[in-house]
């Protein structure tokens, strides 16, 4: 029996690794940087306070148009309510969107109508009784001798030069810019607030999917009863504006005022701006009714003056207060400080940051103070 010599296993060679001689084609990685360099250190404070003061430019550039979006996703979220009340009627959502912003354009449209029948007349009669009202002051006695004893005519001669009708032409040029940078900026929000409303829930959602999984339903319900405080604000910002458009319907009437409807819409619109709005539409009114009759003018002027410390200190908290739950006082101050902080803006969104941080405040903070 003869034996045949068993063959030893040879070793295969190693299969090369691909990915590491891929890694080190262009050479072995280096030591990583030391966190504690100085240099290190310096380079990238440096860079964040480029980084920081590139985007304060940004956002200083982009200001006006970060506040028109700002106003109309604000907007957006006080009409939503009345959208989810439309489709809880069964009407889809895009009819919904589409009939609430019908309704806000047409009620802007009919604001607007009701506006320029008076100031189109009132121009008219202006224009017309002008040669008349310069005739009347040329045959006065007392204005021939104001003239003459302050030599008014050669002042007046040496004001109007050109340099005095270079600047009333920039004033032209200047209000007509003013006028159609606030048209611009109507439409503008306008049509942001319409695409606001229509992508409302998908942007919910959005925001809903950068929080941790934990914590969503929860953050979740917080923003959607925040959301609901805003449209309830809004509702109750609108109901203060009618009231205040009624009422100075109401005082027109009864003292005979030209164009009392035009009245009530001009005051109810600068109603819903906070704070300075409704000294705007009293002013006008009072004009109006200086022009009337000097005794029609003062009672305009005392009955707005009453009406303004009725509205701010017991219709405008009471109101907040069944509708947004914020207290009398916490509006007042809320109001006050959005004002001085923010402008008008400020004074917009004061009273739902109030609600919001009271919520995050009793559902939050004060179970986790309590915990511990």
């Amino acid at each position: 029996m003869s034996s045949e010599p068993v063959e030893e296993p040879v070793d295969a060679p190693a299969p090369e690794d691909d990915s590491l001689d891929e890694a080190r084609r262009f050479g072995a990685p280096g030591r990583p940087l030391n966190r504690r360099s100085p240099f290190l250190f310096g380079f990238l404070f440096g860079l964040g306070v480029i980084v920081a003061y590139a985007l304060f430019l940004g956002v200083r550039n982009a200001a006006s148009i970060l506040v028109l979006i700002f106003i109309a996703l604000f907007l957006a979220i006080g009409l939503n309510p009345a959208v989810v009340r439309l489709r809880g009627w069964g009407v889809p959502r895009g009819l919904a969107v589409t009939i609430v912003s019908l309704t806000v354009v047409g009620l802007l449209a009919g604001g607007i109508i009701a506006l320029i029948p008076p100031l189109v007349t009132q121009t008219t009669e202006l224009i017309n009784n002008a040669p008349d009202t310069i005739e009347n002051l040329r045959r006065s006695e007392t204005v021939n001798d104001l003239v003459q004893r302050y030599d008014i005519v050669n002042k007046v001669q040496s004001a109007v030069n050109a340099g005095t009708i270079g600047g009333a032409v920039g004033g032209v040029v200047g209000g007509a810019k003013l006028i159609f940078g606030t048209i611009f900026n109507v439409l503008t929000v306008l049509v942001l607030t319409i695409y606001f409303m229509a992508s409302f829930d998908k942007l919910k959602e959005a925001g809903y999917s950068l929080v941790p999984s934990s914590r969503r339903d929860r953050v979740r319900l917080l923003t959607d009863e925040i959301l609901t405080k805003v449209g309830a604000y809004m509702v109750g910002a609108i109901s203060i504006a009618i009231l205040a458009g009624l009422s100075t319907f109401v005082l027109a009437m009864l003292l005979d005022l030209p164009y009392p409807f035009a009245l009530a819409v001009v005051v109810a619109v600068c109603d819903l701006i906070p704070q300075i709005g409704a000294t705007i539409g009293a002013v006008i009114v009072s004009l109006v009714g200086l022009a009337s009759s000097v005794p029609d003018g003062i009672v305009c002027i005392v009955f707005f003056i009453i009406y303004q410390q009725i509205e701010n200190y017991l219709i405008y908290p009471n109101v907040m207060r069944r509708s947004v739950k914020v207290s009398d006082v916490a509006a007042v101050v809320a109001a006050l400080l959005g004002v001085a902080l923010f402008g008008v803006v400020g004074a917009l969104v004061a009273i739902p940051m109030v609600a919001a941080v009271q919520l995050i405040m009793r559902e939050v903070l004060v179970p986790s103070m309590d915990q511990r």
